[in-house]
């Protein structure tokens, strides 16, 4: 199946793979997480995923303060005042040593180096699953076409292997990428995060010019779902989101809409990676049921 060896030299930067996943297109799906993102949304549930080269995540809850980690990074990263350590993300290469040492998994190397053929061979572990029920595999991140000719690559696998794909994508990039990749699609997760350019700029770092534009070609071309993550005071108000589904309508056709429940599970990650957060709340059941009821009793997912 993997005989074409030029494939063995194409690799990416992947950050998790996830078994029996049923919230990422049809049936129980692998979905595999590319590092790298266009975008900045303040409320990003993955921020390790923003950056496309590998790199440290640090839970100081479970640092012993035994210093294998100073003793083995070889680029001078990791310094000792008065016994603890201190990191330099500037200095990090993200080569993992410290990880590697870190006798209480206190440092974690987020992101790994995979060849198309490596990550093919970790999916095809779950085919009986796929087969009974209709899934396949999912690529997300990140944004998937961050990596756009590992993306394809893995994807062309995939069809080779007669799995279903599924591409998680929020749009933002240059056409001829998602057009390439299209080829090897099935269904397209499309993220629509706010009608508003300047709302929409102000919060993820690009205006949608760009993404609905893409949205507006892919309908044409392939089966999408839209899916809207809802961010407390931001785009989870009956006009936002009726601002959402008037444009699908109008500009996509017959499309089914996801709301994607805001949880603060991401938030804690903020400090493995010495970021800021801003934190918000969860939404409560009536507020996501009044959600629905604009379109027409769908059902708000987990994100």
């Amino acid at each position: 199946m993997m005989s074409d060896t030029v494939w063995r030299m194409d690799s990416g930067v992947v950050f998790n793979i996830q078994r029996f996943s049923i919230h990422d297109g049809p049936g129980i799906r692998t979905t595999v997480f590319l590092k790298g993102c266009p975008l900045r949304c303040f409320w990003c549930q993955n921020p390790e995923s923003q950056s496309g080269r590998p790199e440290i995540v640090f839970d100081r809850r479970k640092c012993t303060l035994c210093g294998a980690c100073y003793a083995a990074c070889p680029h001078g990263a990791i310094a000792l005042e008065a016994g603890r350590p201190v990191f330099d993300r500037r200095i990090c290469k993200g080569c993992g040593q410290c990880a590697v040492v870190c006798p209480s998994e206190a440092r974690r190397l987020s992101g790994t180096r995979m060849t198309v053929e490596e990550v093919i061979r970790e999916v095809l572990k779950d085919a009986k699953f796929y087969e009974n029920s209709g899934g396949g595999v999912t690529l997300s991140g990140g944004e998937p076409l961050a990596q756009p000719e590992f993306a394809r690559l893995l994807f062309k696998g995939c069809k080779q292997a007669e799995l279903h794909t599924t591409l998680d994508t929020c749009g933002w990039a240059p056409w001829p990428d998602i057009e390439k990749l299209l080829e090897v699609v099935d269904l397209v997760l499309f993220d629509i995060k706010h009608l508003d350019a300047s709302m929409h700029r102000e919060a993820a770092g690009h205006d949608n010019l760009l993404i609905l534009e893409n949205a507006r070609k892919i309908s044409k071309l392939k089966p999408m779902r839209i899916r809207v993550p809802l961010v407390p005071g931001f785009n989870d108000s009956p006009e936002a989101v009726s601002a959402i589904a008037a444009f699908v309508k109008s500009e996509l056709g017959s499309r089914d809409i996801d709301l994607l429940a805001y949880n603060r599970m991401g938030e804690v990650k903020y400090d493995f990676l010495e970021k800021s957060c801003v934190p918000l709340p969860s939404q409560s059941e009536d507020h996501l049921r009044m959600l629905e009821s604009i379109l027409g009793g769908q059902s708000a997912v987990p994100e």
